[in-house]
């Protein structure tokens, strides 16, 4: 797997996942670590190791390979309405061409902040967290002037009914 970590202008961490897969390092031990901070990212490692058998340390080394590793990420999850962004939508694009280099243009621009090679009638979505209508009509003319893309449709979200990040390990 190639990760690569950028940071933007207001120093957040962001992980570009590649092709790969690092299941070696996704032991029955590792997963329960995992599966103990979906629950609770805050979650001391002396009570992460209690519970799956290690001791604190070696709770912290596995936490820190897991890390370093793009398996994993440990982010303080917010609520964009109450940072003053009321706006999200989800946009579907059709494009021409290699799709790849079109997706890393995507997973450039800050609004965004999930982007995905899809197969059906789009081929890349792409979430976007706005200010107000106005920033979702200036992301989505810049989206529009990127080279390979077609055409756009946005999915503004009207009302959020579930959000998880706890879906566990295979």
């Amino acid at each position: 797997m190639v990760n690569r970590h950028q940071e933007n202008s207001n120093g957040a961490r962001r992980v570009t996942v590649r092709e790969g897969s690092n299941h070696a390092l996704l032991d029955d031990v590792a997963k329960q670590i995992i599966e103990q901070l979906q629950e609770d990212g805050r979650r001391p490692y002396a009570s992460i190791g209690k519970a799956v058998g290690l001791s604190e340390a070696a709770v912290r080394q596995r936490v820190q390979r897991l890390l370093d590793a793009g398996v994993m990420q440990i982010v303080a999850v917010t609520d964009p309405l109450q940072l003053g962004f009321p706006r999200q939508a989800m946009i579907g694009l059709r494009t021409d061409g290699d799709l790849e280099p079109v997706a890393d243009r995507l997973a450039e621009f800050e609004e965004i902040d999930y982007v995905v090679i899809t197969a059906g009638s789009f081929d890349l979505l792409a979430e976007v967290v706005c200010r107000n209508d106005a920033h979702l009509l200036e992301i989505l003319q810049k989206l529009r002037g990127v080279p390979g893309v077609l055409s756009t449709e946005a999915f503004v979200y009207l009302k959020l009914r579930k959000q998880t990040y706890s879906w566990g390990t295979a």
